[in-house]
């Protein structure tokens, strides 16, 4: 299978994406109130999976941990209308979870940017970006249990930290996803 690359500066892939495209995927704000925002409030996460996971190896490099380690993972959903907009996949290393951040394995179905956007005391490394193809892991993965699979799709992940301790939350956009509604503000 043919491992991801994640880009800082995505300027190889301007001519690749589609329209509205690379404002999602740049965008620094809080994922779920743009959501909210495009489908006029009518919003809601499906918790596909969550529980301990050993990380992939990209996972394992940009989170500092042994490609052995444990971390809390969870798969979700976030739906607009209904629709299936985005796939995120969050990973949690076990030192995280201590302190503040062990609240974020209790969610449920609370959307982790609307806990992480609240939290003064968390901070947002950079966005990175990435085109994903049929046969990929996170493309399989953001595609089980759906009918209509794209040949490629796009993502991004960024690592935020909770004093101090790292996690890393990746979002992977699916083709019902508005691109071109709830633009940014200048």
């Amino acid at each position: 299978m043919t491992p991801l690359r994640w880009h800082y500066r995505p300027q190889r892939f301007w001519r690749d994406l589609p329209p509205g495209m690379a404002d999602w995927l740049l965008d620094r704000g809080s994922l779920t109130q743009r959501l909210r925002r495009a489908c006029a409030g009518r919003f809601r996460v499906c918790v596909l999976r969550q529980g301990w996971t050993r990380p992939d190896r990209d996972e394992a490099r940009i989170l500092d941990l042994r490609l052995d380690a444990w971390a809390w993972t969870r798969e979700v959903r976030l739906l607009g209308d209904e629709r299936p907009w985005v796939f995120a996949r969050t990973l949690i290393p076990v030192r995280t979870l201590r302190g503040r951040g062990r609240r974020l394995t209790y969610l449920g179905t609370r959307p982790l940017g609307q806990a992480l956007f609240a939290d003064p005391g968390v901070r947002r490394g950079p966005v990175e970006i990435t085109r994903i193809t049929a046969g990929q892991r996170l493309h399989q993965q953001a595609f089980a249990g759906l009918v209509e699979s794209p040949a490629t799709i796009w993502g991004r992940r960024s690592v935020f930290r909770i004093e101090g301790r790292p996690l890393l939350v990746c979002e992977i956009f699916l083709p019902d996803l508005p691109v071109t509604a709830c633009q940014r503000p200048d």
